[in-house]
């Protein structure tokens, strides 16, 4: 049997980190078994449902790199497909019409709650004959069994099972003709021959129904695994409230797309202790155990080590790239000084996020720089423009920019005014930076480059 999962999001707004997780975690199933992920829309509540969100769920998914292999399929382009399988349901008896007015089901409801009991359809109309069969509008139903239980075994809970007498009779389309959720995921998962159904717990109530028809449609049901929710870093239901909302916005944060699939696996799944996973060995462990029951909090702090730790293991060359599209973000020319992957080796070990990198690093391709003027009063004393001074006319000598070379300048400079290489070091970084902090001094001196140091020791505020 060849491993077909699916990510079925509905497009009525960005994709969430919760969502992306489940796409995570469905595709790295199927990857471990070279299986099939597909990506289907469900897509047919057309009041909320738009293509700005449809582009953020293909956005999200494209940044993590999470490729389907079939798909993109759109529910509303397979009305007349649900509505053939209504009508092969009623003909077959498996499901009726049902002509109940609003106001009769609003007053059922009342009297249920009104004598403790659960709400839900009272079948009134399942046993209508042909003859009692009535005009005008009406939903369709299905006829869920009205004894016995139904059962699975979830990749997460284990044995689950419902009583039938728990289960009203679901509908299957609207009074305007729409296909219901329970519904057209039922169809779409015969059709796309899903073997495997990996969703939040939220649906746990919705795969009993699901089940009933499938065995109505005569197909074996999938295997379930429900995962708890993502809970923010204060234990309560993730919301706008903590912070980031959508997979989008961890980018605009400066979190790398393999950070975050790195931090999103282990909420909810282990293997060991191992906390840092490259994508092959992922793929290599993901086999469905191992996910975890209880609900997974969101811990910042974890995310900013993870992502810090893909900045310095990753290709320079390719979080050079990334810092690029930041620099540029916040209107820097990144074409006008050192090449980025030189920037990202220095400044990797001390920021955390692509953001904080670009931020710290304007003074590489900025000729206007950003004064601190605490650290401009507190170092650029009289005392050090002298040094200064002494050190540029040194510098002017130096014929190869090198770390080297630049290190030895300095300390020419701080033996013959018998001071400490700090007290050059660091009002040298101030002049050159704006600021009191930078990579080791000879190194962003390279990374400023020969004409900009000597312009900058000139040019002092």
């Amino acid at each position: 049997m060849q491993v077909r999962t699916r990510f079925a999001p509905s497009p009525t707004g960005a994709l969430h980190v919760g969502g992306a997780r489940t796409a995570l975690f469905s595709w790295a199933f199927a990857k471990h078994y070279r299986g099939v992920f597909i990506l289907r829309i469900e897509d047919t509540d057309l009041a909320r449902s738009t293509p700005e969100s449809v582009q953020a769920i293909l956005d999200g998914m494209a940044w993590l790199n999470l490729a389907h292999d079939e798909g993109p399929y759109y529910q509303t382009q397979h009305f007349e497909r649900y509505r053939a399988v209504q009508n092969q349901l009623l003909a077959e008896g498996k499901a009726y019409r049902c002509y109940c007015s609003k106001e009769r089901l609003e007053a059922l409801r009342e009297a249920q709650l009104a004598n403790h009991e659960k709400p839900r359809y009272d079948g009134h109309c399942r046993h209508l004959s042909e003859d009692a069969q009535r005009t005008g509008s009406f939903v369709i139903r299905f006829k869920t069994p009205e004894r016995g239980v139904v059962s699975f075994d979830d990749l997460v809970r284990g044995p689950i099972t419902i009583a039938n007498s728990e289960l009203d009779d679901l509908i299957l389309a609207r009074s305007d003709g729409t296909p219901t959720y329970n519904f057209t995921v039922v169809v779409d998962d015969v059709d796309m021959k899903i073997t495997h159904v990996i969703r939040g717990d939220d649906h746990i109530n919705n795969t009993p129904r699901q089940i009933h028809l499938f065995e109505a449609l005569g197909v074996q049901p999938p295997i379930y695994g429900h995962v708890p929710m993502i809970l923010g870093p204060d234990g309560k239901r993730l919301s706008k409230r903590h912070g980031a909302d959508s997979v989008m916005d961890y980018e605009r944060m400066g979190i790398l797309p393999e950070a975050l699939v790195n931090y999103l696996v282990r909420l909810g799944w282990s293997h060991g202790d191992q906390e840092v996973f490259s994508r092959d060995e992922l793929i290599q462990y993901f086999d469905g155990t191992n996910l975890s029951s209880a609900p997974a909090a969101l811990n910042p702090d974890k995310l900013l080590w993870l992502n810090q730790h893909y900045m310095k293991t990753l290709p320079a060359e390719y979080v050079g790239q990334l810092l690029g599209t930041r620099l540029q973000a916040i209107g820097v020319d990144s074409t006008c000084g050192p090449r980025l992957s030189e920037v990202v080796e220095a400044q990797a070990s001390r920021t955390k996020t692509l953001v904080e990198m670009a931020e710290r690093s304007r003074y590489f391709f900025e000729d206007n720089l950003h004064w601190n003027d605490v650290a401009v009063q507190k170092h650029l004393t009289a005392e050090a423009r002298v040094l200064l001074k002494q050190l540029h006319a040194v510098l002017q000598m130096v014929t190869e920019w090198t770390a080297e070379a630049l290190h030895a300048a300095l300390v020419q400079v701080s033996e013959a005014a018998q001071v400490g290489l700090g007290k050059v070091a660091q009002p040298l970084r101030v002049a050159v930076t704006g600021d009191t902090v930078s990579p080791p001094i000879d190194v962003t001196l390279v990374l400023i480059g020969r004409e900009r140091v000597l312009v900058r020791l000139v040019n002092l505020p």
